[in-house]
């Protein structure tokens, strides 16, 4: 009997990231997670490939909905492992300009995803506390985790930043009062971060 290694799932990360331009909206997200999909599945990359083709061998940018569909098309691709997507910091997603603005477009995207039903494809999504986040995804939520008021978290903020404070070579030389104080009130004010 000969047995093949298969995969056992398939992951794509993506992290939005206020500081980086080039992270912030649903055109930045859609080739990262198709770019890790097809890299480590023969089938999704066929996919990438025939996306590749249609826009005259990558001589045109395909639009953002050639992008949703050919990443669709990857996950409801049938007998494939599971598929596991994870958007790190949906809150640093711009919601300001334009019409729907850039977290608009991503949120209608993901909720485009949950709709498929699919039940090989997981997501996982990250985010600050942000009304509009949490009035799109809560109905489409099958788990949820709050991270914001865990007495974990805030003991793990504290240790951080006594660390950095004690570790500094600057900050080392500074009264033990005001080294207390920088503490508190930087982790007072952390809000989870």
């Amino acid at each position: 009997m000969i047995l093949r290694d298969r995969e056992l799932a398939s992951a794509a990360y993506f992290y939005f990231d206020f500081r980086d331009t080039s992270k912030q909206t649903r055109r930045d997200l859609l080739p990262s997670l198709i770019f890790q999909l097809s890299a480590r599945s023969h089938p999704y990359r066929d996919i990438l490939c025939r996306l590749h083709l249609d826009h005259d061998s990558g001589a045109q940018a395909p639009s953002e909905d050639a992008l949703v569909k050919c990443l669709k098309e990857m996950v409801k691709l049938p007998n494939q492992p599971p598929v596991y997507i994870i958007i790190d910091a949906l809150d640093e997603c711009p919601n300001s300009s334009g019409m729907p603005s850039p977290r608009e477009q991503v949120l209608d995207f993901l909720k485009g995803l949950v709709k498929l039903s699919l039940p090989n494809l997981h997501l996982c999504v990250t985010s600050r506390r942000e009304i509009d986040i949490q009035n799109v995804l809560e109905p489409l939520a099958s788990r949820r985790v709050s991270l914001h008021d865990q007495s974990g978290q805030k003991k793990d903020i504290v240790a951080y930043v006594t660390s950095v404070v004690n570790s500094d070579s600057i900050m080392q030389r500074w009264r033990d009062e005001d080294k207390r104080l920088v503490i508190e009130t930087l982790s007072e004010r952390a809000n989870g971060m």
